[in-house]
């Protein structure tokens, strides 16, 4: 009942935009691995607007790590403002931290990036732009796709993670994006009590102890492998990064050091926090909306 609290916790966010189908054409349950996992199924959504082919972006939803079949919620959250402007969606399941431990999660995304860039043709998507976005817990897996690139492993002191991973029969295509919308991901575990969470974080039976399989606090090796700073190069992606100032779970500290350590490796970077917004209400807005829209249609004019 306690890991459910905490779920509820970080998904009941009071968002759901999408008012009733928006689309032009849609596939649905697509598994992106080659298994019978409901943890590896996407859904691809088409704009209302027809031709050729669309750019896309990828979105994954937020669950403290929990879920492994919420792509509808993502969907929910920010597909329609994104379809409406012209881009193709993917909303991508993932397994949680109760099926496999990280680095589970962010394999699990790579492969869906692969997926989609082997089969771009197929759905009527333009590869040469991916973005993604995801808020909470799919803030940080989107975070983390953006920043490790092509890193396939990464290691520290004893602790090595397989960031790439072999999930899929795609291995040979690339998982890197284009772009990156972090709506208050979390970043670095093992300073968020520390900095104003109201939720303990470093407690053995937190999302990010059970994500990586052991207390956080005593465990700095894995929890560099979880951080998106670890990863982060020159060659990055551009980020937009969306924080609210009074978010009570994940604090807005994670999106101040993330920012900071993009800027210092001069990738381009914006960071907007928001006053008052909390842990999505106040953020997940018309205002905030178009700001992801026009940051993804201004880095797709530039390829």
């Amino acid at each position: 009942m306690k890991h459910l609290s905490i779920l509820l916790l970080f998904i009941v966010l009071g968002f759901s935009h999408c008012t009733g189908q928006k689309y032009g054409q849609s596939w649905e349950d697509i598994n992106y691995a080659g298994d019978t996992l409901v943890s590896h199924r996407m859904d691809i959504y088409l704009p209302e607007i027809s031709q050729a082919s669309y750019p896309v972006v990828v979105i994954i939803y937020g669950s403290a790590f929990f879920g492994n079949d919420m792509k509808q919620r993502a969907y929910d959250a920010l597909g329609e403002p994104l379809l409406n402007n012209g881009f193709a969606v993917v909303t991508v399941n993932h397994r949680s931290s109760r099926d496999a431990i990280f680095p589970a999660q962010i394999q699990d995304i790579k492969a869906a990036v692969r997926f989609i860039r082997a089969n771009g043709q197929k759905y009527q998507i333009d590869t040469s732009f991916i973005g993604i976005t995801g808020y909470s817990s799919g803030g940080h897996l989107s975070a983390l796709t953006g920043t490790s690139g092509s890193i396939k492993q990464m290691t520290f002191h004893a602790e090595s993670a397989e960031i790439e991973g072999n999930v899929g029969s795609y291995t040979n295509y690339g998982s890197s994006v284009d772009a990156v919308v972090d709506w208050f991901g979390p970043i670095d575990f093992q300073s968020m009590d520390s900095c104003g969470s109201t939720m303990v974080h470093d407690a053995p039976d937190s999302p990010e102890s059970i994500l990586i399989g052991a207390p956080i606090q005593d465990n700095d090796d894995l929890c560099a492998l979880t951080n998106p700073i670890s990863y982060i190069d020159p060659e990055d992606p551009p980020f937009l990064i969306l924080h609210g100032d009074s978010d009570p779970l994940v604090p807005h500290c994670q999106s101040e050091m993330l920012y900071k350590a993009l800027q210092n490796a001069g990738v381009p970077s914006t960071f907007v926090l928001v006053p008052e917004a909390k842990h999505g209400p106040g953020l997940f807005e018309e205002e905030y909306f178009a700001m992801m829209c026009d940051f993804f249609l201004a880095e797709y004019k530039k390829q």
